[in-house]
């Protein structure tokens, strides 16, 4: 609620707060995943209007020399670093690499332009089984059954998810490299 009233403890923002993109900020940094504007006003309880004027005064505030960016992913928002420092960050962070394999790669570009596809229509471009890639980019996340093809025995469908478009920092499938013909490409 607005106007002073408090909800867990914390008072609420009122539309002219200045807090009110710090409150924006402290959601997209405590975020896992990219905010929709909203998502965010639902939190804060004010209009999404409020929410998404709040969030262009931020990314504004964050456009010059900063460490971080605030960048739309996927129908949302997210805080993510910025390229300059992102080696740093890397050895920070020091994780192992959790690279797709090439055959996983492939399999993903493949769903990603022919969506929704079957496994035998996957492996009819890949030319070999994928029943193992595909349980592993289900098990990833970057993909997901999306119902069943009407045609005999019904197999499942599959199609990319919004962990997708967060892994390759896409706002939306379209986003994707177009698939022409290279011209540089040997003969």
């Amino acid at each position: 609620m607005l106007g002073g009233e408090t909800v867990e403890g914390v008072e609420s923002l009122e539309h002219s707060d200045p807090r009110l993109r710090h409150a924006v900020e402290a959601l997209l940094f405590a975020a896992t995943e990219p905010l929709t504007t909203d998502r965010m006003a639902r939190v804060l309880e004010i209009d999404e209007t409020t929410v998404y004027q709040a969030l262009v005064d931020l990314r504004t505030d964050y456009h010059d020399g900063r460490g971080v960016h605030i960048l739309p992913v996927a129908g949302g928002y997210q805080m993510v670093t910025h390229p300059d420092f992102a080696p740093f960050v890397g050895k920070l962070l020091a994780a192992p690499p959790t690279r797709l394999s090439r055959a996983a790669l492939e399999t993903l570009s493949i769903v990603a332009y022919r969506q929704p596809i079957t496994i035998p229509e996957i492996e009819a471009v890949r030319g070999v089984s994928s029943d193992g890639v595909v349980r592993t980019l289900v098990e990833r996340g970057l993909i997901h059954e999306a119902g069943q093809k009407e045609t005999p025995g019904r197999p499942n469908l599959f199609v990319t998810t919004e962990e997708f478009l967060v892994y390759f920092g896409l706002k939306e499938l379209t986003d994707l490299p177009s698939l022409e013909t290279r011209t540089d490409a040997p003969e």
